[in-house]
């Protein structure tokens, strides 16, 4: 898959990106490049998503730059997160980043873990 193919099955909301772009500025990050996005065994479903700040790539990483923002994301985790957008919600049911991943055939009332 193409780094064009791949931009077009991972989104980053526009609400999601001023998010993640407050942060950063609220923390004076400036040493930081990118936002690592992942999937890792564990949860209540199976698997769960991951986020952190890095400062560069890994080898091997895609790199996906949406809306300001840039990810990297591992092979491993690219296959589980394909066709996701990555949303911010701040309505009654809670504040957080929230993944809409098609992948997920099942997830628990958290938010965070998923099944394939």
């Amino acid at each position: 898959m193409t780094e064009s193919e791949v931009k077009n099955e991972i989104k980053v909301s526009e609400k999601a990106a001023k998010q993640i772009l407050k942060i950063m500025a609220e923390n004076n990050v400036t040493t930081v490049s990118g936002l690592r996005v992942g999937v890792k065994g564990g949860g209540c479903s199976g698997l769960s998503y991951s986020m952190g700040f890095e400062p560069e790539p890994r080898d091997g990483d895609t790199i996906i730059d949406e809306n300001g923002v840039r990810l990297f994301i591992d092979g491993k985790s690219l296959f589980y997160l394909t066709g996701t957008e990555l949303d911010f919600s701040d309505g009654l049911n809670g504040r957080g980043f929230v993944f809409n991943n098609p992948n997920a055939v099942k997830t628990c009332g958290c938010g965070s873990s998923f099944g394939v």
